[in-house]
């Protein structure tokens, strides 16, 4: 059994995003409470032409560990080269393969959840991973969806094959690559998945809060779950699960001080890490994700509306300071702000 599932442990782990979970985000969800990290997907063919930034997306601060590099491709040996490169380079904890994403780009390269349309495909790329890193003892997961659409829910079968290749855990978002991010996520079948297979399932999709997931470990049969998009908005979820799963009872909301100082720092981080882009570069790219952090905040529609030209960390902290300063004067007089 992976450690990280060992003696009843339930562990969280942070899902890769592409754009999102990089080596900063990563740190911080780390320090919040979530246990295990993927990083973002990266291609591999990639890897193989020793392209530069396929190569940087692979790169993780050693506090994060356990950490895994998440591939996608649809050639089962030459995945295999770059998962033991990938090896050479770095030592992750894991190997993870992506048969899940829904996005065109990848599907159109037969690759992410293309793969649960073609068993065989797939069952030989999982193998062609599985025995290229053997010799280096790095075990090898996958993540998937319940399946292509609405009428080929396919996840137990491709559970079962993957087990078979030697894939030592399997995570299921549970929704169809035909619904991509809409409506739910389909439980029962990440629940019929767990109780069958004879390797950790991972339960992922609708996981908002501490709440959601203490219910679904209590209700399923999962060895632990993945939390997505949640973390974007309010990274907050992995310690707040902690919490409820060791003591039963929810932690208060998150103050708005805390909440601007997570902010903050996130994107002293991020510029401390983009140092060969100019701030306002850099800060372009942390748009949406200050966005995402306004979710649930007083005005966040304003607070979108200035985040949308943000240039300089001068302007968000103005921002920042703008907006406690209102939350304080509507605070009734001798109550906390």
């Amino acid at each position: 059994m992976l450690p990280w599932f060992a003696d009843g442990r339930f562990p969280l782990f942070l899902a890769p995003m592409a754009g999102v979970t990089d080596v900063v985000f990563r740190g911080l969800c780390k320090e919040l409470g979530a246990d295990v990290m993927v990083t973002e997907f990266v291609s591999a063919e990639g890897i193989l032409q020793a392209d530069a930034r396929t190569r940087k997306y692979t790169e993780f601060d050693d506090r994060q560990r356990p950490v895994g590099v998440q591939l996608f491709g649809a050639d089962g040996p030459r995945m295999g080269e770059a998962a033991r490169r990938i090896i050479e380079w770095k030592q992750p904890d894991f190997i993870d393969i992506n048969f899940g994403c829904p996005v065109n780009k990848v599907v159109s390269k037969n690759g992410g959840s293309s793969l649960l349309r073609d068993c065989p495909l797939l069952a030989s790329v999982a193998e062609g991973v599985v025995r290229a890193v053997a010799p280096t003892g790095i075990p090898v997961t996958a993540k998937i969806r319940t399946g292509w659409d609405a009428t080929r829910i396919n996840a137990p079968e491709v559970v079962r094959l993957l087990e078979d290749c030697g894939i030592q855990a399997v995570a299921i978002h549970g929704r169809t690559r035909a619904q991509g991010y809409t409506g739910q996520a389909d439980w029962q079948v990440i629940a019929e998945c767990a109780d069958r297979a004879r390797i950790p399932v991972i339960g992922n999709g609708d996981l908002s809060s501490g709440t959601d997931i203490a219910h679904r470990r209590h209700t399923t049969g999962v060895a632990g779950v993945m939390i997505g998009r949640a973390a974007m908005a309010h990274p907050w979820v992995f310690q707040e699960a902690k919490h409820l799963l060791a003591t039963g009872t929810p932690l208060p909301p998150v103050p708005e001080e805390e909440r601007w100082a997570f902010m903050l720092r996130h994107v002293r981080l991020a510029l401390a890490s983009k140092r060969h882009q100019s701030e306002r570069h850099a800060l372009q790219h942390m748009r949406g994700r200050l966005m995402a952090y306004t979710h649930g905040f007083p005005g966040a529609r304003r607070l979108r509306l200035r985040f949308s030209t943000l240039s300089s960390l001068a302007e968000l902290e103005d921002i920042a300071a703008d907006a406690l300063a209102h939350t304080e004067a509507d605070s009734p007089v001798g109550a906390p702000a």
